[in-house]
């Protein structure tokens, strides 16, 4: 595991900016020293201040991955490759902090259709498949007008051609927006905090116990009732679990 600290640039122009600067260095400070406790301290400072970054985060989970804190290293570390997921050092270290886990759990893998479709989906965010739908009804628009105003046949076939294919590839986009959205409001993640917990078949005490879960482990939260809440593993298995046992990312 590489052991260094990111340099966050922060732009100073206001006084909360400058604020946070400072107390970025003083943890990256405390961090490089050794005083990890102080470190996460000040690094949880600056996010009580507002400011949420990768950065922030990733030295968070480094600094709590440097005192063996199993769960919160791995929450930090989810919490920054949500917000920069192509990064290999975010990416290395969740590798390094999943290996303390005790839970062995294999995902189950997803094939045929619904494993492109969902490829597919993501090669773009919400916001981008939005603005692609909107380019290509752009599109449509001027090439049926080419069709429209074009007296010759072969032209006007082409113009026609393209306005339909580019008004079938914005529907598309259209799809793929809101299937990108639903990915995203059903994505909703959490880590065990408990070292150890017991997942029930029902969201009550007296109901058996479907399987223990140990800190650190990711669970996807399907839904509340009172204290409990009902999760997925990643090779399908569901149960209830106590609510203050895991933190959403």
């Amino acid at each position: 595991m590489k052991h260094f600290v990111y340099i966050l640039t922060f732009l100073i122009g206001t006084l909360g900016f400058g604020q946070n600067e400072a107390l970025f260095e003083q943890a990256n400070d405390l961090y490089n020293k050794g005083d990890f406790e102080q470190a996460i301290s000040k690094y949880e400072a600056i996010i009580d201040a507002g400011e949420h970054s990768a950065a922030v985060y990733f030295n968070l989970g480094n600094a709590h991955y440097k005192l063996n804190h199993i769960a919160p290293s791995i929450y930090y570390y989810e919490k920054a490759l949500r917000l920069s997921p192509n990064d290999k050092e975010i990416q290395n270290n969740i590798a390094f902090a999943r290996n303390m886990t005790i839970d062995a759990i294999e995902k189950v893998p997803e094939i045929g259709f619904s494993k492109f479709t969902k490829n597919v989906t993501n090669w773009l965010t919400f916001d981008g498949w939005a603005k692609l739908s909107v380019v290509l009804m752009l599109l449509f628009i001027a090439f049926y007008l080419l069709f429209y105003f074009n007296s010759g046949s072969t032209k006007k076939r082409m113009a026609f051609v393209a306005a339909m294919s580019f008004l079938i590839l914005a529907f598309g986009s259209v799809a793929l927006a809101f299937n990108n959205y639903n990915l995203v409001q059903n994505d909703r993640p959490a880590i065990v905090f408990a070292k150890e917990s017991q997942v029930k078949s029902e969201p009550n005490l007296r109901s058996t116990e479907s399987f223990k879960l140990h800190e650190g482990t990711k669970v996807q939260i399907l839904d509340t009732v009172n204290n409990w809440k009902k999760i997925k593993l990643a090779d399908g298995k569901t149960g209830w679990i106590p609510t203050d046992a895991i933190k959403a990312i």
